[in-house]
């Protein structure tokens, strides 16, 4: 594995993890953690592709994150990047990331040969955040990062309140999930400063593959439906027995409906 480095933008470097060899795919991590939870889907497809994962720029260990966060600067990174690779470049984003692939490809359409979402909270017809935003960001603001992140994954995520409980009941996992909440509440705050809508999308015509799974919160199934219905070519993929965490649980499953997009759209 070596490291990218583009341009910096704002001041700050960007940098993305280069794996493998062959058609590339560039790949856009969830939030709460860093391009490294990719690992297990990466290793499943270097063998056949030059896998590149940006390091988001919030959720680089040790950054100083400037509010308010905004999905501009992340798609002004994200196409940083996409310019020192070698086209038909996959743009595959996952939840935040998915939000932050669409937004790159809005603004730079040319620089990729299709797009691979899982899950992009998109604020189709309810922001993703709203109410619960604020009273995160009360709590994080006021030290209490812990509630901050219950709020996140109860009443944003809207995870089960029992699943969410024995989650912060584990010491280890109730750390994991906290080192990221000052990102993580950056995150959310820019996704619901993109505004409530999908008619900006209606001109993206790259195809596209919405993923999800069938056992994922309601609301992100409904934001997906909303997007495939207004983006000109779309297809949805649903990964049976899976949530919204697929690439913990599946890398696997996930990595091969990454293969048949990437089949589809770069050997077209």
């Amino acid at each position: 594995m070596t490291e990218l480095l583009a341009p910096p933008t704002g001041g700050r470097p960007i940098t993305a993890l280069d794996d493998g060899s062959g058609p590339t795919l560039m790949v856009v991590h969830p939030g709460g953690g860093d391009a490294t939870s990719w690992d297990g889907v990466t290793r499943h497809l270097t063998g056949d592709f030059r896998v590149v994962r940006i390091r988001r720029r919030i959720y680089v260990p040790g950054a100083d994150i400037a509010l308010p966060h905004s999905m501009a600067d992340e798609a002004a990174d994200i196409v940083a990047i996409a310019e020192l690779l070698k086209p038909p470049v996959l743009l595959v984003g996952h939840s935040s990331g998915a939000v932050a692939a669409l937004e790159a490809a809005l603004l730079a359409p040319g620089a990729f040969a299709g797009m691979f979402l899982y899950e992009p909270p998109v604020p189709t017809r309810e922001p993703i955040a709203g109410a619960a935003g604020v009273r995160a960001r009360a709590a994080l603001d006021a030290g209490d990062v812990v509630e901050a992140m219950r709020i996140h994954m109860r009443d944003i995520v809207r995870m089960p309140g029992a699943t969410v409980d024995a989650m912060f009941d584990d010491r280890h996992l109730r750390e994991a999930v906290c080192a990221a909440a000052h990102a993580q509440i950056a995150d959310d705050e820019a996704i619901d400063a993109l505004g409530v809508g999908t008619d900006r999308f209606a001109a993206l015509t790259l195809p596209t593959t919405l993923v999800q799974g069938d056992l994922s919160p309601l609301h992100l199934r409904e934001r997906l439906a909303d997007l495939a219905a207004v983006l000109p070519d779309a297809r949805v993929v649903t990964l049976t027995g899976q949530g919204h965490a697929a690439h913990l649980t599946a890398p696997g499953p996930l990595a091969g409906a990454i293969r048949e997009t990437a089949r589809q759209v770069l050997q077209s």
